[in-house]
C-alpha cells in the first residue's frame, strides 16, 4: 500500500519551505531587536502541566490532546500549547533569579486532535512571545507592538486589532456571577457545551460562533462594568500607549481568550483575509499562572500565532528563491572541478549558486535557471575556456556580457 500523511498533518515541500523561512527570519529578526530571546522546550510534557494551567472543562484538555500512559506509568501529552510549557521552563530554571524581567520568544509544533479545516490541523505551528516581571501596561504595549510590527513587516494587509480587559482576579469573579446570572434563565436555548460551560466557566461562552448564541449574549452585561479602579488606570494607560505608538485598536468588551489563566488585558490580531475563523494571534496577560504550576507570583503576557493562517494571509512572489541566486552553467567536461571551485568562490561572497549535475543542455539549464527565479547566469562553453573567460547573463533583462574568469569575483562584489 502506498504511505499517505496522517489525517489534520501535512508535509512542508520544497515550493512552501522557502516561505516558512521568510516568516522565521522575520520572527527572529523582529524579536531580536526588541530584545528577546529564543527558547525551545520538548514537544511533550508531563499531562497535568495542561490540566492546571488551560483548565480541565476547556475543548484543549477534554478533548483534543494526544495523551498516552509512559511505560513508567505516568501520563504524558504532546504539547498543544506553549505558553504552559515556557512557563515550567521558566520555573524549572529560576529564569526569574537570572534577571528581574524575562523577554522569551517561541515557535515550534503543537498537536490537537480536532477537526481538521483550512489553516487549521491536528500538527500545526505557532510562534509565541512572552514577557515575565512586569505587571505595568508599557509591558501590555511592548509585547502588542511586537506584533503588530511582526505583521507589518510581513506586509499583511486587512489586518486589525481588537483589546479587551479581563480585569483582575476580583473583577472577574464578580462578573462571572453576573453573566451566569444573566445567561441562566436562557439556559434551554444555549448549545450542550454552552450549557457545560454555564456551570464551569461562563466567560468562555462569550467566545462562542454560533450565531443565535452571538444574539443571545449581545445584551448580556460587559465586564467593564465590574472593573476595579486600578483596573480602569491599567487598561486606559494600555489604550494611550498604544495611541502613542500609532497601532490602531477597536474595544471589543465580549471578547475573551479559550484559555483560563488571562487577566486584564487580552487582545487579538484579526485578519480580512481568513472568513469566519479570522483570528491568526492572540494574546494577554496571565498574571496568576507561574503560581499556579508552582511558582513564585510573577507577572507575565504574551501571545500565540498560528504560522500557517499567517502563511495564508501572505502574498508571495511566484520564484521561490531570493534575488541573490547565481546560476552557473558549465558545458565543457574538462571544466567540472573549476566549475565548482568558482561556485564556492561566490558562495564566500553570499550568493546562493546552483549548478547543474544532470549535465543537461545550456537550454534546459537557462529554463532551470529562470524556473527557481535566479538573478544571473554565469555560461562557461568551449570558446569561454579556451579565452579564459565566462558569459554573464541577466535574467531579468535578458543582456549578456563577456568577463575574464579572474575578474569573476570582482564583477559580483561590486
Amino acid at each position: 500500500m502506498a504511505f499517505r500523511t496522517i489525517k489534520g498533518t501535512h508535509d512542508i515541500l520544497p515550493e512552501d519551505s522557502a516561505h516558512w523561512q521568510k516568516l522565521e527570519r522575520i520572527i527572529h529578526h523582529t524579536a531580536a531587536r526588541f530584545g528577546y530571546s529564543e527558547i525551545r522546550t520538548p514537544i511533550f510534557e508531563d499531562t497535568s502541566l495542561f490540566s492546571r494551567s488551560v483548565g480541565e472543562d476547556t475543548d484543549i484538555v477534554s478533548k483534543e490532546m494526544y495523551t498516552w500512559e509512559d511505560r513508567s506509568g505516568g501520563s504524558l501529552t504532546l504539547r498543544p500549547e506553549l505558553t504552559a510549557p515556557v512557563v515550567r521552563a521558566y520555573i524549572q530554571h529560576n529564569l526569574g533569579s537570572k534577571s528581574p524581567l524575562q523577554r522569551l520568544y517561541y515557535m515550534g509544533p503543537l498537536f490537537r486532535r480536532e477537526r481538521p479545516q483550512k489553516g487549521r490541523q491536528r500538527q500545526f505551528h505557532q510562534f509565541g512571545i512572552e514577557a515575565f516581571g512586569s505587571e505595568f501596561p508599557e509591558q501590555d504595549a511592548e509585547i502588542i507592538a511586537i506584533g503588530h510590527t511582526i505583521f507589518s513587516e510581513l506586509g499583511l494587509k486587512d489586518i486589525s486589532l481588537k483589546l479587551n480587559s479581563l480585569g483582575s482576579g476580583e473583577c472577574r469573579s464578580q462578573y462571572t456571577h453576573a453573566l451566569k446570572n444573566y445567561l441562566s434563565p436562557l439556559k434551554d436555548q444555549l448549545s450542550s457545551t454552552s450549557q457545560q460551560r454555564l456551570e464551569t466557566n461562563p466567560l468562555r461562552i462569550l467566545d462562542t460562533k454560533n450565531p443565535d448564541e452571538q444574539n443571545l449574549i449581545a445584551d448580556a452585561p460587559t465586564i467593564a462594568d465590574y472593573w476595579t479602579a486600578d483596573d480602569k488606570i491599567h487598561f486606559s494607560t494600555v489604550q494611550q500607549l498604544l495611541n502613542e505608538l500609532n497601532i490602531p485598536f477597536e474595544i471589543d468588551y465580549q471578547m475573551v481568550r479559550g484559555l483560563d489563566y488571562y487577566t486584564r488585558t487580552t487582545f487579538e490580531f484579526i485578519s480580512g483575509n481568513l472568513g469566519a475563523q479570522d483570528a491568526i494571534c492572540g494574546g494577554g496577560r496571565y498574571d496568576g499562572l507561574v503560581e499556579t504550576l508552582g511558582g513564585k507570583p510573577t507577572p507575565a503576557i504574551g501571545f500565540a500565532a498560528g504560522m500557517e493562517r499567517i502563511l495564508m494571509s501572505m502574498d508571495f512572489d511566484n520564484n521561490s528563491t531570493e534575488h541573490n541566486t547565481v546560476y552557473l552553467i558549465n558545458l565543457v567536461e574538462s571544466a567540472r572541478g573549476q566549475a565548482l571551485s568558482m561556485a564556492n568562490e561566490l558562495r564566500e561572497l553570499g550568493y546562493n549558486v546552483i549548478t547543474d549535475t544532470l549535465r543537461r543542455s545550456l537550454k534546459a539549464q537557462l529554463r532551470d535557471a529562470n524556473r527557481i527565479g535566479a538573478l544571473k547566469a554565469v555560461i562557461i562553453g568551449e570558446e569561454e575556456l579556451k579565452n579564459e573567460t565566462v558569459q554573464i547573463k541577466d535574467l531579468s533583462s535578458g543582456e549578456q556580457n563577456e568577463i575574464a574568469i579572474n575578474e569573476l569575483v570582482k564583477h559580483f562584489t561590486i
